[in-house]
């Protein structure tokens, strides 16, 4: 049996990986180690503090007019904002937002919509985690059902060919505002921006339209591109048929602390921050059989279907028919039915993936894009999760389970039949391997 010692003598390499709350302490002997993936977001300094860093951004909107002249005159007025799966600091950006909108216009009518697109609703405990308690007391609050036909607008067809159905709270508002961040993203380039619009607050059926098995299997529905690609295209169209009017974006490190921020016009001012995001993000593949990533701690680790965003940062630097190792704590349980019962249910993954292809653009089910990327990566790939989601419904995926990071790599070098190297990407959902 191969036996990975951690504690042999010589150079021990050192590295925090995000998991849950807190962060696993992996120690790797220099010899195994063949690289270390990391975003420059963590190592960029700043002078101003984050809500320095807010205030200088809406005072200096990028080719729009400040919120407080947009608020002005204006009566029902709808923020979009992330649900409890983004970790977006809203605790730092609603008080100031809400705050400029007022200066321009105090009798305004305030709605804050939680975009959960395709997700489940947040809970109060969420809520107030996100917010704080004065505004969730305070506040006029409605969490967005993509399943309620009954609070939905149709507003044409997208370039898809999908029928596009938004939230009537937002297409009836006066002023429509939308606050995010900006990340890269597996197949929408990068997060933020028209994103809060579709999925944001679309309908079941527009969401199912846009991430059809054509658009997830397109070459530039890829990390960090946006130019071509078929699904940030349906996006635009849906921002700009919304009338989105302004969006406040910002970037964060891995300590969930804003680093920039952006504000103004909603395509213009998303784009500086992607070009901001991919200066810092990318980063070249260190090719290894072995390769461990996370999916970039809480909030983003909360279940398995978010973690196959970080399963596509190590699918970029992995050799073909190596392993992937992911630490992601899962304490949601797999984050869908739908997701899980296509594994659970499924003999193979070969079969899962020839049954997603096989249907058409028209008939994509709930989450079927995450099914299909995973079931990608796993017929590339053999795949470990250092989780705290239960073993069995893990391997009931076509996943093997293992309690800790040392254990995988053990079973790893089983697996591969040898002592391979190892490449490490500590936050996978904040780098852009290319």
């Amino acid at each position: 049996m191969l036996s990975f010692n951690f504690e042999r003598k010589g150079k021990v390499e050192e590295i925090k990986l995000p998991y849950g709350r807190m962060r696993l302490n992996l120690k790797i002997p220099e010899e195994r180690l063949e690289g270390i993936l990391i975003s420059k977001v963590d190592s960029y300094k700043i002078d101003e503090g984050e809500v320095e860093l807010v205030r200088k951004a809406l005072s200096n909107p990028i080719n729009s007019p400040s919120l407080q002249e947009l608020a002005g005159g204006k009566n029902k007025i709808v923020i979009i904002s992330s649900d409890h799966t983004r970790p977006v600091p809203s605790h730092i950006t609603m008080p100031i937002l809400l705050e400029e909108i007022r200066k321009g216009n105090p009798e305004a009518d305030i709605s804050i919509l939680i975009a959960t697109g395709f997700h489940r609703a947040s809970t109060e405990e969420e809520l107030r985690d996100k917010y704080g308690d004065q505004i969730v007391d305070q506040e006029k609050i409605v969490i967005h059902d993509s399943s309620d036909s009954d609070n939905m607008i149709k507003l044409g067809t997208l370039p898809s060919g999908g029928k596009l159905i938004l939230n009537k709270l937002a297409i009836e508002a006066d002023l429509l505002i939308a606050e995010g961040f900006i990340e890269p993203h597996f197949f929408a380039g990068f997060s933020g921006g028209r994103k809060s619009i579709l999925p944001g607050i679309a309908s079941k059926e527009t969401v199912l339209a846009n991430h059809c098995s054509e658009f997830i299997a397109h070459p530039k529905a890829r990390t960090g591109v946006l130019k071509g690609n078929p699904i940030h295209e349906d996006m635009l169209y849906a921002a700009k048929k919304a009338n989105l009017n302004f969006i406040l974006n910002v970037v964060i490190n891995g300590d969930k602390k804003i680093i920039n921020a952006f504000a103004g016009h909603w395509e213009e001012a998303h784009l500086k921050g992607c070009k901001f995001v991919s200066k810092l993000a990318g980063v070249k593949p260190k090719l290894a059989d072995i390769v461990i990533t996370t999916n970039g701690g809480y909030p983003l680790d909360q279940n398995i279907y978010q973690s196959v965003k970080g399963m596509t940062a190590a699918e970029a630097t992995c050799k073909k028919g190596g392993v992937i190792i992911i630490a992601s704590e899962c304490a949601d349980g797999h984050g869908g039915d739908f997701f899980y019962n296509t594994f659970a249910k499924a003999n193979s993954v070969q079969y899962v993936m020839d049954e997603i292809m096989a249907r058409d653009r028209t008939k994509t089910i709930p989450d079927q894009w995450e099914s299909q990327i995973l079931a990608r990566i796993l017929l590339k790939y053999q795949l470990i999760m250092v989780t705290g989601a239960p073993k069995c419904m893990v391997e009931s995926m076509h996943m093997k389970w293992a309690s800790s990071v040392e254990e995988a790599i053990e079973m790893a070098d089983e697996m591969l039949g040898d002592i391979n190297k190892i490449t490490v990407i500590p936050d996978g959902v904040s780098v852009i391997v290319r």
